[in-house]
């Protein structure tokens, strides 16, 4: 059975950090891009960064670029995301997906909450 479970969220002031991680399993995890997407209220769900199946390559959301960091430990079948300097403008549920290499795979988790305030 397929399962991305994430956790880590929580509240956090302005300025402050948090790292989600999203456990994986039943699937070849090695085969997969990793991805974290996030969707505030009211707002349709975005890309916030990517890693490669070897963690050999990231990409990330202009909005992100230079406070988030995600990587991944193949050993270990888990991906996360380090979020510094956090603004009220991330908060969101934050989302694990998996994308397979080569064919049409897609996998969601169920989200975390993260909540940015004072």
């Amino acid at each position: 059975q397929v399962q991305l479970v994430e956790s880590g969220g929580g509240l956090v002031q302005p300025g402050g950090s948090l790292r989600l991680s999203c456990a994986a399993s039943g699937f070849t995890f090695n085969m997969y891009g990793m991805s974290w997407y996030r969707q505030a209220p009211g707002k349709e769900r975005e890309l916030v960064a990517t890693i490669t199946s070897d963690g050999g390559s990231t990409n990330y959301a202009d909005s992100v670029k230079g406070r988030f960091t995600i990587s991944r430990d193949n050993a270990k079948n888990m991906v996360y995301l380090q979020m510094n300097s956090l603004k009220p403008e991330d908060a969101a549920r934050y989302y694990c997906n998996a994308r397979h290499m080569y064919v049409t795979l897609i996998y969601w988790g169920k989200g975390t909450l993260v909540t940015v305030s004072s």
